[in-house]
């Protein structure tokens, strides 16, 4: 199962037969079934993820009891509440998935076994971190430039794969709009054809 986590490092950095596989064997494996939990909120998170199979969401409930979708994960991504994880606070996000899944899981202690043991995993996960940043960025300048109509275009573009696997609400929920606004766009959209 970890073949496909260690085609993803090597994507970003390069590393010995027995560097990736003393790093992968620092992963346990978890099934997570459609709609279960990996983490709630008030939760610790105690886990960086890479999903192997499946879809998770993660996303955070308002005041208002709205939920919004900060991301989407599936297969080949990366997934945690890094501020919960790095800082060790209780975590305000839910990290739910949306088909049966399986996810690859290190703890804290042995990230930090691996950074002190094998150099470059530190480099792994400052390039990713640095995808997130601009991930994350160019979502914000999207958020606050686009319309609602230009940015489910774009999440089509962007994740038609993606697309396929979610329902109206999920999408709507990712982007900031309601479920009957989203259905509105999906006409317009339609009629255009």
């Amino acid at each position: 199962m970890t073949e496909l986590l260690k085609q993803n490092i090597l994507n970003h950095i390069t590393l010995s037969p027995k560097e990736i596989d003393s790093f992968c064997n620092l992963f346990n494996q978890k099934e997570v079934q459609k709609k279960h939990f990996l983490l709630r909120e008030g939760q610790l998170c105690k886990f960086e993820g890479f999903v192997i199979k499946g879809l998770f969401r993660v996303y955070h409930v308002d005041s208002n009891g709205f939920e919004q979708v900060l991301y989407f994960a599936k297969e080949n991504w990366w997934i945690t509440d890094i501020d919960s994880f790095t800082n060790e606070k209780p975590s305000q996000l839910y990290i739910q998935a949306l088909e049966n899944s399986e996810v690859l899981l290190i703890s804290k202690k042995d990230k930090e076994f691996s950074y002190n043991n094998i150099p470059e995993i530190e480099k792994l996960f400052r390039v990713m971190t640095q995808k997130t940043h601009i991930a994350l960025q160019r979502r914000m300048i999207d958020n606050l430039s686009k319309t609602a109509d230009q940015r489910y275009l774009d999440f089509i573009e962007k994740h038609p794969n993606l697309f396929q696997r979610l329902t109206n609400l999920q999408i709507a929920a990712y982007l900031g709009i309601s479920h009957e606004f989203l259905s509105k766009i999906r006409r317009k959209i339609a009629s255009k054809k």
